[in-house]
């Protein structure tokens, strides 16, 4: 069942264990993708472990943690179609990039689509799916599944010549919540993104992380992503609405006094989207607020 569309991109950062676990599920898989890893400059011997275990990656080591743009620098590398995205401790479920790239092939305007996320251990729904699967979004009838307004990239495979030419993830955004920003320029560009309960990726979350810094870079780049695509009414909405309801904590504080130091480059690269693709964000406003994925608590 070997096929050829689809190359899997691979982010990591000191999480060697995880990434090994990963790259054998990868590696085995049916559909037999290549696979290229972007180590975000690991100390604790990953991109070693990689070299020689697993020659048949190709590995990135750009010397630095580019945060998501390491899957920018791997999408360089990509030569074929379709380029789908994991985090060093999740999998594509055997079966799921065929069934994705055949999607893909069969509509035009379909940017990408998102999978069902497993847990592990156990196997169990991440809650994200329950609001993947509801989406208020409305779409044409010709997506293979509902609409979408974003996306998750450890769970989501796109259109590799789409996802170059807007530039892939945002310099600025580097790393938590990222794809909103992309996945607004998909829509602005008239393209779809549609989640497909019948596509599963796995996701063991990794013990090995920062939740507060994850939740200081999450609400900043709202705040960032609100200013630099939103009508100024619906941008302030959901600042004050923002304000109102995280903690009141230090965490929350850095990142408002974050988002308020990067207002000079936001404002100068300032794009509110089409009506169109406004009313879309609009729809999304009830469900993000609440949403369990954005707390930003932690």
């Amino acid at each position: 069942m070997s096929d050829a569309r689809t190359t899997v991109v691979v982010i990591t950062h000191n999480r060697r264990d995880e990434l090994l676990r990963t790259l054998d599920k990868l590696t085995g898989l049916p559909e037999r993708p290549p696979v290229i890893v972007t180590d975000n400059a690991s100390t604790d011997g990953t991109a070693e472990a990689v070299a020689r275990l697993y020659p048949e990656v190709t590995l990135l080591t750009p010397g630095r943690n580019l945060g998501a743009v390491g899957r920018n620098l791997a999408a360089r590398q990509v030569r074929t179609p379709y380029i789908a995205f994991c985090d060093d401790d999740s999998w594509w479920e055997p079966g799921s990039l065929a069934r994705a790239a055949d999607l893909l092939e069969r509509h035009e305007r379909l940017v990408g689509v998102a999978a069902r996320i497993l847990v592990e251990p156990g196997g169990r729904e991440d809650p994200i799916v329950t609001e993947l699967r509801d989406s208020p979004v409305e779409g044409p009838d010709w997506l293979p599944g509902p609409a979408l307004g974003s996306f998750l990239a450890a769970a989501t495979v796109l259109r590799t010549d789409a996802f170059l030419a807007a530039g892939g993830f945002s310099e600025r955004l580097w790393l938590g919540g990222e794809e909103e920003l992309l996945a607004t320029d998909f829509a602005t560009h008239g393209w779809w993104l549609a989640y497909v309960d019948e596509l599963t990726a796995h996701h063991a979350p990794s013990p090995v992380r920062d939740a507060t810094l994850r939740r200081v870079h999450g609400l900043r780049n709202t705040l960032w992503f609100c200013w630099l695509r939103r009508p100024a009414p619906a941008a302030l909405r959901r600042t004050f609405f923002l304000a109102r309801t995280v903690p009141r904590d230090r965490a929350s504080l850095r990142a408002f006094g974050q988002a308020v130091a990067g207002l000079p480059w936001v404002l100068r690269e300032r794009r509110v989207v089409p009506p169109a693709v406004e009313a879309r964000l609009r729809s999304l406003t009830q469900a993000q607020r609440r949403s369990t994925a954005r707390r930003y608590i932690g």
